[in-house]
């Protein structure tokens, strides 16, 4: 009740107060889509109510954001876009957050034909997208939603029990930041690139700058972003492999030595390829 005076007027309110799923967000895309809210509408999404928090932009100036860009079929953004600097691509980012993730993510994509390449090949900025802020059209929708769906139900039908049951669990949480989840919502929001790649690569897809969080990039972060953006505009491996030694280097500086050894082998592939 509290969050109602926090929301923004340019959007509608969605309560979804009684609603619970493990999907998250995804539940409820799934419940709009079956709805008659968007009935009829050439272009739908559902924000968080953190959504200004998170992204430091009104509602205002997304649906100017989208107006300025016509066209596409799905709008999106990161709102942390630090780590667009950091690591390869978001499925290394995750072995940070949660336990085990990159172990579990391999036997997922091993399971459902999914491109196993993707989980270590270094993605350019373009393509990071965080907490499934999506604005869409019916036809985006159409296929993205049914495409997740068989995604989870192939993993579901295809990983070991043991697996299985740890893609369920809650250890996914183990700070508890995110009420409990389990892993299913932290894979369902990084398969969206994955699926713009193939399902929907005859989709159009525009990701909308933050300018407020941009300014929270210092000059390593912004440089780290571009030399790994230039990397991968030229297939340069050796560009590449400068990126990973800066990107070691800052880390080190920033996180420490105790973090670095728990992570940085694990975050950091032998080879080096390009999404």
């Amino acid at each position: 009740t509290w969050q109602r005076e926090l929301l923004d007027p340019n959007f509608i309110a969605l309560d979804n107060g009684k609603m619970s799923s493990e999907l998250m967000e995804f539940a409820v895309f799934e419940r709009l889509a079956k709805s008659d809210y968007v009935k009829g509408a050439q272009l739908w999404g559902a924000l968080s109510w953190r959504f200004t928090e998170r992204t430091g932009m009104s509602g205002a100036d997304w649906l100017k954001a989208i107006g300025e860009h016509p066209g596409a079929d799905v709008y999106f953004c990161d709102p942390v876009p630090f780590n667009e600097s950091l690591f390869h691509n978001f499925w290394l980012q995750g072995e940070t957050s949660h336990p085990q993730f990159f172990a579990l993510c391999q036997a997922v994509f091993k399971a459902t034909g999914l491109p196993e390449d993707e989980l270590t090949a270094i993605s350019p900025s373009e393509q990071f997208s965080a907490s499934n802020y999506f604005v869409a059209t019916p036809k985006f929708w159409q296929s993205y939603l049914p495409w997740v769906n068989q995604v989870l139900s192939l993993a579901n039908k295809k990983l070991p029990p043991n697996i299985r049951d740890l893609m369920h669990s809650k250890m996914a949480d183990d700070r508890d930041l995110h009420k409990g989840a389990t892993y299913v919502p932290f894979i369902v929001e990084r398969l969206f690139p994955i699926f713009m790649k193939t399902a929907g690569k005859d989709l159009k897809g525009h990701k909308i700058a933050l300018p407020e969080r941009e300014r929270e990039l210092n000059v390593h972060l912004k440089l780290l972003r571009e030399m790994k953006d230039v990397a991968h505009r030229t297939k340069s491996a050796w560009l590449a492999a400068c990126w990973v030694n800066y990107r070691n280097l800052y880390l080190t500086q920033t996180k420490g030595k105790e973090w670095c050894t728990k992570y940085l082998r694990t975050i950091t592939p032998t080879d080096i390829k390009f999404s």
